[in-house]
């Protein structure tokens, strides 16, 4: 499933309207995606009624959710936040007011909801925090970005930015605390989405296994035993060139280093596939190769029940894979606990997801950083 970017605005006039304002977004970051900016809050006086001044700020928020959803999502946190919307006409006082502005560059007009939200070119106390961190977002209706409609914005209710800050609730989670991670698991398990996500959220640098081009994968699943040994080859020549490009090179602009792999994995799949003799030949040349190779300092494995792992190999219709047997499955599955009984050196995690499905399941994602941020 892709990735959305949201842009939401908060607001509050109720009660304790900045801890509102922070509720909200702990609530957006648990239900709906994870928060990518967040601008200042800005103390607004009301706009189109007499009342209590406001708090607002924006969010850019990533999410896996169609915008209906989270519309869906939003009014879900708003009740929990005490708002009770009525039938009442005009404006109105609030503990929590959220609206999606934009959700990428969706242009929609339904009975519930429109994109981009369209009194965004008319309310300073919108446009002032998006400016502050998408000053070139481009308004695809209007077609100006921010900071033209900002210019262009008739509004003139007074506002003050305050000195206190929302805070984005991942800084909660510590795993950039390690400088390498590899996240690993069987075939199908989700270790490559599971990678990707962290590496978005957590601006690390990501390290994807390269198996798509490798030519002799479809051979290899219709006759193992004549194409095992130039498979593991070509997969142990890709691995080490890989090491070389994005393992061994710094990106300063990055926190960490997200793999969805650990060079290990040669080792695991050809003892599973190789006759022992060349097992030996192909152990022999990996450990001259990877003598110096830089470990990760954290391994998750991500376990799944080989019925799952099945099912899901099926779902993602990569059409070499589709007769992949349980017993291969169980092989791998043995061969990869057998090697973390082995390992001494490096934190290692293992986590049951067998119960999760993390991709359409934000709960589940979270529990996930939630077990692998334990000390």
């Amino acid at each position: 499933m892709n990735q959305h970017k949201t842009y939401i605005s908060l607001g509050s006039n109720v009660g304790d309207t900045f801890q509102n304002l922070q509720r909200a977004v702990d609530l957006i970051y648990e239900d709906i995606g994870s928060i990518l900016k967040i601008s200042p809050v800005y103390e607004t006086a009301s706009w189109g009624f007499e009342a209590d001044d406001f708090l607002n700020a924006v969010i850019l928020v990533q999410t896996r959710f169609s915008p209906k959803k989270v519309l869906r999502e939003l009014l879900i946190i708003e009740n929990k936040l005490g708002r009770l919307r009525n039938e009442e006409s005009g404006y109105q006082s609030r503990s929590i007011d959220l609206d999606i502005l934009y959700y990428d560059e969706e242009v929609l007009d339904s009975e519930n909801l429109q994109l981009p939200h369209p009194h965004i070119h008319k309310r300073r106390f919108v446009l002032q925090p998006l400016v502050d961190i998408a000053a070139k977002l481009m308004d695809p209706v209007q077609q100006k970005n921010a900071v033209q409609l900002l210019e262009d914005c008739e509004d003139d209710t007074k506002m003050q930015k305050i000195q206190r800050w929302l805070k984005n609730p991942i800084i909660n989670n510590n795993l950039s605390r390690f400088n390498y991670v590899a996240i690993e698991g069987n075939i199908g398990a989700g270790k490559t989405t599971l990678a990707e996500t962290i590496a978005t959220d957590f601006n690390a640098k990501l390290v994807l296994e390269r198996f798509a081009d490798n030519p002799f994968l479809p051979k290899f699943y219709k006759d193992k035993s004549r194409f095992a040994f130039p498979l593991e080859m070509s997969f142990l020549a890709d691995r080490y060139q890989q090491v070389h490009d994005d393992l061994g090179q710094l990106d300063l602009f990055k926190d960490f280093i997200v793999a969805d792999y650990d060079i290990y994995k040669s080792l695991i799949f050809a003892k599973v596939t190789l006759q022992e003799e060349e097992y030996k030949l192909y152990r022999r040349l990996f450990e001259l190769m990877y003598k110096d190779i830089k470990r990760p300092e954290l391994y998750v494995f991500l376990f799944q029940s080989t019925d799952k792992l099945i099912e899901n190999i099926q779902k993602r219709g990569r059409k070499f894979e589709q007769n992949i047997s349980a017993e291969y499955l169980d092989s791998l599955q043995k061969g990869y606990l057998d090697f973390i009984k082995s390992q001494t050196e490096n934190q290692i995690k293992i986590i049951d997801i067998t119960e999760m499905d993390f991709v359409k399941n934000r709960s589940d994602y979270l529990e996930i950083l939630r077990q692998i941020s334990l000390e």
